[in-house]
């Protein structure tokens, strides 16, 4: 079964942090790169950042040097860390494969506010 769990989302002050969670089912976390996703009131989903299994990284530009990606094998976990938010990174936040299957879990809203 075919399962994303995020959490971690809040409402934050623009320059301050969070770290979101997902939880993944085994049998996809193990066999596929990962990505996280937002989507923004209005916009289409975009992905933010993808890992793959051994570890690579890659960002979009609007978060280089701010997000950082990152998974936990033992876990099947994936995070991302977050600094330095603004305003414009408020959305549903999603993870996924990276490309993504056509099952998304529920997200987990990030808004950054003053």
């Amino acid at each position: 079964q075919v399962q994303f769990v995020e959490s971690g989302g809040d409402l934050v002050q623009p320059g301050g942090s969070l770290r979101l969670s997902c939880v993944v089912s085994r049998s996809i976390f193990m066999n596929y790169a990962m990505g996280w996703y937002r989507q923004a009131p209005g916009k289409q989903r975009e992905l933010v950042a993808a890992i793959t299994r051994s570890g690579s990284t890659n960002y979009a530009d609007f978060v280089k040097g701010r997000f950082t990606i990152s998974r936990d094998n033992a876990k099947n976990t994936v995070y991302l860390q977050m600094n330095n938010l603004k305003p414009e990174d408020t959305a549903v936040y999603y993870c996924n494969t990276q490309p993504s299957l056509r099952i998304w879990g529920q997200g987990t809203q990030v808004t950054v506010s003053s």
